[in-house]
């Protein structure tokens, strides 16, 4: 099976599973529209934080100054 019938096939269950959704209405939706009705089209609370987080986080927690030597 190709990979493109394989991840056709899964999205398609998960459709008719979760959604709902008969073949038809599957075949009809686009991308976008699957993953808005999946709830994916927002980013994840865990996702990772940006480099102005980081350099927040950075000086508000530094690093204890260590005498190596």
């Amino acid at each position: 099976m190709s990979a493109f019938a394989d991840g056709a096939r899964r999205a398609a269950h998960v459709a008719a599973v979760v959604l709902g959704w008969r073949p038809a209405e599957f075949w009809a939706a686009t991308p976008a529209e699957l993953l808005t009705s999946l709830g994916h089209d927002q980013p994840a609370r865990d996702a990772p934080g940006t480099s102005d987080v980081l350099a927040r986080l950075m000086e508000q927690f530094p690093d204890a100054e260590r005498n190596c030597g």
